[in-house]
């Protein structure tokens, strides 16, 4: 399918590895160019070659940390007109509740809730004005329930579901899609370091955890990070157009509710 967004620009945050980098990935794929940030500098120049070297698009990597002032004005000073902006941030880290501080709260939504509501109040009106642009926010799986460990990721990706559903319906209008993609158990260094977290606490092995989280998926394995890139690009396409404000889950069927 032809998706009609080559020669577009894109901003795709924490994009050095994982589903960030295959979110950049695909949309390259489609000739977009692609300005891609990441807080590692080394690791994101590595994934800026990769992503040039195997599409021939324009690949600029500006390091930084999204969740900051500063990180975001780099990457839309390198941008300052996106056609197309995935936001994705690291999750907060899991654990009780009752051990995190306001501090804790404060960080989760820096990182997984506001980082992605700037990002779209400095970019929005300048894509209404030139009537197209497509929003996606990679957002958590938690957010779907039953993930009490992942409190501070649902609270702060709560806010951001939120937030969207109401604008998303505003900006539609001007060709300006905003969506969510809700990612299940795929094969990250994101997932790993979860394991191996839970291997520390139960004294299992990591072989062991990770069976037992790919048992809980009915595909029988975990997602592959260019299944999650190969969805955001649609999304961005001009084929999607008619689709906004919807939380679009890719879980490999794990999620039990038929709505």
């Amino acid at each position: 399918m032809e998706l009609g967004i080559a020669g577009r620009r894109a901003i795709v945050c924490a994009a050095s590895q994982g589903l960030g980098r295959g979110a950049a990935r695909a949309l390259a794929g489609e000739g977009v160019n692609v300005t891609i940030n990441a807080r590692r500098s080394a690791l994101l120049e590595e994934t800026a070659e990769a992503i040039r070297s195997e599409t021939g698009v324009r690949v600029t990597a500006v390091a930084g940390d999204i969740a900051t002032e500063d990180g975001r004005a780099a990457v839309l000073a390198a941008c300052p007109e996106p056609d197309i902006v995935v936001n994705n941030c690291g999750g907060a880290p899991p654990g009780d509740f009752r051990d995190w501080s306001r501090e804790d709260w404060i960080a989760a939504f820096d990182g997984n809730a506001l980082s992605a509501i700037f990002m779209i109040k400095a970019t929005v009106d300048g894509m209404i004005e030139r009537r197209f642009g497509r929003i996606v926010n990679i957002t958590n799986f938690a957010i779907k329930g039953g993930f009490p460990d992942l409190g501070l990721s649902v609270g702060a990706v709560g806010a951001l579901t939120g937030f969207v559903g109401g604008l998303a319906r505003q900006t539609v209008r001007h060709n300006v899609t905003i969506n969510n993609l809700v990612p299940g158990r795929f094969d990250t260094d994101r997932l790993r370091s979860n394991m191996e977290v839970t291997m520390r606490e139960t004294g299992r092995s990591l072989e062991d955890v990770r069976a037992e989280r790919v048992a809980r998926v009915p595909a029988g394995r975990l997602g592959d990070p260019a299944e999650l890139g190969h969805a955001c690009a649609y999304l961005c396409s001009t084929r999607a157009g008619y689709i906004t404000g919807q939380n679009v889950v890719l879980d490999g069927g794990e999620y039990p509710g038929t709505f």
